[in-house]
């Protein structure tokens, strides 16, 4: 039996018994014309909380998905700002724009004003480590008037509005404040779902609020489960447990019925990030060599089985400007001869497809001369020494343009000395310069040129190495309507969702 095949028959092992029983929900209510409306979804997520859901950091996105968040701005189809919270805006002048607020209740039952907003956005400047859409950016926010809301940069910052979109600068009331330690976002958020019960990151409990600005949701609520098995999310759409299971193993994709089984392209990147701090790839050339021992084609082929494409570069075929502006990376150092050299590799099985990749790569690794040991752990228990570089090496997946919609968000907050989500602990003058450059730049086709150029800058230094661009692949029951699949991952419940 193959590495591959003895994984997933692994995998197939400890699937969650009993899961049918976790789910069960209380009936809906019905409509006049005697169809089902107002249901409860039945959602198994893969990721479970790993900051006991700080808006702050990786669990943000988490909110955002279940419709329990929600900033200023969102972003729309062409990843553009689209109103929100705020439902317009004007630059007065290079370091300062004017939000106008709509009339919106926090689900506390208290007004979102803008001097409440205004506390958030400077509470969120405040956060350690800071937001990564706040990577680099210095801002001052104050109320101005009844409804608006002055917010004013340090420097020049073109792309403001799409960067208060991000899930990490949700809108909390007050109250989510009052108690030491992150803000909790349970009753205190402004979307249609309102989180009422938590248990030990196990699951959660959400109602529909029904003073939502933008109208009552569909479903009556969510019951929603943090499943980190994927075959497990699997078999509980095929068996009907579920209404919704996000990130679908390929391996099970094509064992679902063809009905439920949806797919869309997604800006993630799965990458190698190489710590650039300490250990063996704290020298270029071992980095080198760790890069040239790595061959995309084969994990696309062998892992992803086609739902994927070789890694390019930090941006993927999602992003679709960025292959016709790609920069050759320069500065590369020439490859040193591994000679045995011993380096940890780290991932998570939350993605299911995560450790075949490491596996595969663990092989590439050893063929060229590494010696290299695995670490397989569940995210929440892996990201804190991931960051403050306790592995060698680490594979992950990451969504380009996740935090912000801007390109150069990722690259400010992935790849700078400053940076809040730096994997590869990569410091380097070169690369802040060129982020540096890129963040200051006007003009949308400008900033992508300039994008691009920090992106073969960050590539030269080989402190990371694409492995695959990824695809969605999420399982629906038949009975659902209006899930959103979002290229930027931020959303998957909204008020349309229903069954």
């Amino acid at each position: 039996m193959s590495i591959k095949s003895s994984f997933r028959f692994l995998a197939a092992l400890v699937l969650v018994p009993g899961l049918a029983g976790c789910f069960a929900s209380p009936g809906g209510e019905s409509s006049s014309d005697g169809g089902p409306s107002g249901s409860r979804l039945r959602v198994a997520l893969a990721f479970p909380p790993a900051e006991n859901f700080s808006p702050y950091g990786a669990d943000a996105t988490l909110l955002s998905r279940l419709g329990v968040t929600e900033g200023l701005t969102a972003l729309d189809a062409n990843g553009a700002a689209a109103p929100a919270l705020a439902e317009s805006w004007r630059r007065e002048s290079d370091r300062t724009w004017r939000f106008t607020l709509r009339e919106a209740t926090f689900q506390d039952g208290t007004d979102v004003t803008p001097s409440a907003v205004a506390d958030a956005l400077t509470r969120a400047t405040k956060a350690k480590p800071v937001p990564a859409a706040l990577a680099g950016v210095s801002l001052d926010a104050e109320a101005d008037g009844s409804r608006g809301l002055r917010v004013t940069t340090a420097a020049a910052d073109p792309v403001l509005p799409m960067r208060l979109s991000s899930p990490s600068l949700a809108i909390l009331s007050p109250k989510a404040y009052e108690k030491k330690g992150a803000p909790t976002p349970v009753g205190t958020a402004t979307g249609p779902f309102e989180i009422t019960e938590v248990d030990s990151g196990g699951s959660a409990t959400l109602d529909r609020f029904d003073d939502y600005w933008g109208g009552r949701a569909h479903a009556s609520g969510i019951d929603a489960r943090f499943v980190k098995d994927g075959t497990a999310r699997a078999n509980a759409v095929r068996t009907g447990d579920v209404d919704i299971a996000e990130a679908i193993p390929v391996a099970q994709a094509a064992t679902l019925d063809k009905a439920t089984l949806r797919e869309a392209g997604t800006t993630r990147t799965t990458s190698l990030q190489l710590n650039t701090r300490s250990g063996p790839f704290k020298d270029p050339k071992v980095r080198a060599a760790a890069r040239a021992a790595v061959d995309s084609s084969v994990i696309v082929k062998g892992v992803f089985e086609g739902y994927a494409d070789p890694g390019a570069g930090i941006y993927g075929p999602a992003v679709t400007w960025a292959d016709s502006k790609r920069v050759k990376p320069t500065g590369r150092a020439d490859a040193a001869r591994p000679g045995g050299t011993r380096i940890t590799l780290a991932t998570y099985d939350n993605r299911p497809e995560l450790p075949e990749v490491a596996q595969v790569v663990q092989q590439q690794l050893e063929k060229a001369g590494f010696t290299v040991k695995l670490e397989v752990r569940e995210y929440s228990r892996l990201e804190s020494e991931a960051l403050a570089g306790k592995f060698d090496a680490f594979i992950g997946a990451r969504n380009s343009l996740l935090d912000t919609g801007d390109p150069v968000g990722v690259l400010a907050s992935d790849y700078t000395c400053d940076g809040g989500y730096n994997l590869a602990l990569l410091c380097d003058k070169r690369v802040d310069r060129a982020v540096e450059k890129a963040d200051g730049t006007d003009g949308t086709g400008e900033r992508q040129d300039a994008a691009m150029a920090a992106e073969a800058a960050i590539l030269g230094t080989d402190a990371v190495v694409p492995l695959a661009h990824q695809q969605i692949i999420a399982g629906v029951s038949t009975r659902v309507r209006g899930v959103v699949l979002d290229p930027y991952e931020r959303a998957l419940v909204g008020t349309g969702t229903r069954r």
